[in-house]
């Protein structure tokens, strides 16, 4: 069993010795591979769909983890019990739902210190979020799979400054190290812009607008990162 680039990139952020809840885990490779590896002490696969909650069980039968590794069939996080497991890893979902799955059970939230989160969508608004709620984003990583460049986020408990948007936007760690794929996905991010900014050009109304000036301002703050 191997992880693809994107799975790897998570176990990469996953601390060792961590009781592990992985939401919407699909085929359970995640939580098996790392308690097989040793890095996670005990995991819970869960997803709210049938069919993928029984993948899970045949992955966990077929590697020898039943008692280490547990598939269990609900919604976000309602399977797992406060103090169960002190991480909580959410991959291939939008951001927005991702708030909604943690926002949904404050008690097993509070009994958790770390989310790793693999957004699709809506990076910069999770990561406002995370610091909103006195969290803060203590690492990050950027993956490559099937021509498609993922961003994922760890948060840990503790109030700190929030970043400035262009720095939410970007990724406040990644800004910090720098990591290779950095100007491709600095440059996705503008041409996210220039999308929008094209889809508004055929109306004058549109290009009057503040969030025509936003999105404008954004483009060329981006920009002006590409250099460093």
């Amino acid at each position: 069993m191997k992880l693809d680039n994107r799975l790897a990139a998570i176990a990469e952020l996953v601390p060792a010795g961590c009781r592990l809840a992985d939401i919407g885990s699909d085929h359970a490779y995640l939580p098996c591979t790392l308690v097989k590896a040793g890095k996670a002490a005990h995991a819970i696969a869960s997803d709210k769909n049938e069919g993928p909650y029984e993948a899970a069980k045949r992955t966990i039968q077929e590697e020898d983890l039943i008692g280490q590794v547990e598939a269990r069939l609900g919604d976000g996080l309602a399977p797992i019990k406060p103090g169960e497991v002190d991480v909580i890893s959410i991959s291939g979902m939008g951001g927005k739902l991702m708030q909604e799955i943690l926002m949904n059970h404050p008690k097993v939230l509070s009994s958790v210190g770390t989310a790793i989160l693999q957004p699709q969508n809506a990076a910069e608004e999770l990561r406002g979020w995370i610091y909103d709620q006195g969290w803060h984003i203590d690492e990050e990583a950027l993956a490559i799979e099937d021509d498609r460049l993922y961003t994922i986020i760890r948060a840990v408990r503790g109030k700190r400054d929030k970043p400035s948007p262009i720095l939410l936007a970007v990724g406040p760690r990644l800004w910090e190290r720098k990591p290779p794929l950095l100007r491709a996905h600095m440059e996705q991010l503008i041409f996210s812009c220039r999308r929008i900014l094209t889809g508004m050009e055929g109306s004058e109304a549109a290009r009057e607008s503040a969030r025509y000036q936003e999105v404008q301002q954004r483009m060329k703050e981006l920009e002006a990162h590409l250099t460093w």
